[in-house]
């Protein structure tokens, strides 16, 4: 594959590499490095939406993490690396989807790590997925935490799969002396969402009113602002051959269509319909549009709906103890999301929305006695910054 650059003007340190900046959590930590004055490279694919990285002075170069010689010539010259980049999915798929799964997330990560390993690049901190971790099977909602494995004796996503198997090469680099560190990403909520993510996604069509029945269930979700300070945290305080999990609270999807209510103004459907009865529906719809429609989108998939019904909790002990970790609100990052979508990607298009309080960047556009938000909500997001 071909391999372009283009570099800022005026930069002399050794940049720091990323993957994945165009992606959630990338094109959050992009900015977060920006901001702290890091020079940073990204790696892009030509044919992806890059839309995240308009306007920011970092170095781009082109190339594909499947393909070794294009990371090799990536990182040529890094110290330090952030592999955020990864095919997320929560279908089955075809064949055709489930290799490139595994050739992104596996052998995209095994390239990543051998080419830092050869480039000297110091520590490569890996995202990590909290789908990969281990539970209570005789009690799936008990608390989850690092030295849990994950259980692959039950019907799971290739993604979670793929995200087990990314540990395992992690760990076999640091059996052999690399520094590495996985930071474990839960489902993510907050700006910069470009693509947007499923729930970004789910926000908006809630908003604009074509979200018309739910399930209930529970996962833990976490801050865009909270990974991303993980993986900071990570960088500079993890211990190699480590994972640490990264959540700022458990909701139920009941709880975060209270929220969605509260940022939008609009009510949130009164039908819920029973996840085993759902399970059954999404089954026979996803096995269908897997081989007949596959770019179709599909919003309750059965991995979802299995993944929802566990209600899995995190135990984010670790993170705190070792390395200083204290999670914001979500619900200061639903408020963060929806100001995005309004303002940045302008998507919301029901007029009955209510404005936001945010203007898109974080930024606090209410006028004095409009506080929309509690006092804690407002302590939240003015704590998101440098730790």
């Amino acid at each position: 594959m071909a391999l372009g650059s283009s570099t800022p003007e005026g930069t002399s340190a050794a940049p720091v590499f990323l993957t994945g900046s165009a992606g959630h959590v990338g094109a959050n930590l992009l900015r977060r490095l920006l901001d702290d004055g890091v020079r940073v490279r990204v790696l892009l694919r030509h044919e992806d939406n890059n839309e995240a990285l308009e306007g920011l002075d970092v170095e781009r170069v082109y190339g594909d993490i499947r393909d070794l010689n294009d990371t090799r010539r990536a990182l040529e010259g890094c110290q330090g690396v952030y592999h955020v980049a990864a095919l997320i999915s929560t279908i089955e798929g075809n064949r055709a989807h489930r290799r490139n799964v595994f050739e992104c997330n596996v052998a995209g990560t095994r390239n990543v790590l051998k080419a830092a390993r050869e480039a000297e690049a110091g520590r490569v901190v890996v995202t990590g997925s909290f789908s990969a971790v281990g539970y209570d099977l005789d009690n799936p909602s008990a608390p989850s935490n690092e030295t849990m494995q994950f259980y692959p004796m039950e019907r799971t996503m290739p993604y979670e799969r793929s995200k087990s198997l990314v540990e395992n090469e992690c760990w076999r680099a640091a059996a052999t002396g690399q520094d590495v560190v996985v930071a474990t990403c839960c489902a993510v909520v907050g700006g910069n969402d470009y693509f947007p993510s499923r729930l970004g996604r789910t926000l908006c069509d809630y908003t604009n009113g074509k979200l018309r029945a739910y399930i209930d269930g529970g996962f833990e979700f976490v801050a865009a602002r909270d990974i991303v300070e993980g993986h900071l945290l990570c960088m500079h305080k993890g211990r190699s051959g480590e994972k640490y999990i990264f959540s700022s609270e458990y909701k139920t999807i009941t709880e975060i269509l209270d929220l969605f209510e509260e940022v939008s103004g609009v009510e949130r459907p009164a039908r819920r319909i029973p996840s085993p009865l759902m399970l059954v529906f999404s089954e026979v719809a996803s096995f269908y549009l897997s081989r007949f429609h596959p770019d179709f989108p599909q919003r309750f998939t059965p991995g979802a709906i299995r993944l929802l019904r566990k209600r899995l909790h995190a135990d984010t002990g670790k993170a705190r103890r070792e390395l200083g970790y204290r999670p914001t609100s979500i619900r200061a990052a639903v408020h963060e999301a929806y100001a995005f979508h309004y303002h940045q990607r302008k998507v919301i298009t029901n007029p009955e929305a209510k404005r936001p309080r945010l203007n898109g960047t974080g930024q606090d556009t209410t006028r004095e006695g409009e506080d929309l938000m509690p006092a804690q909500g407002v302590q939240a997001a003015s704590e998101a910054g440098p730790k």
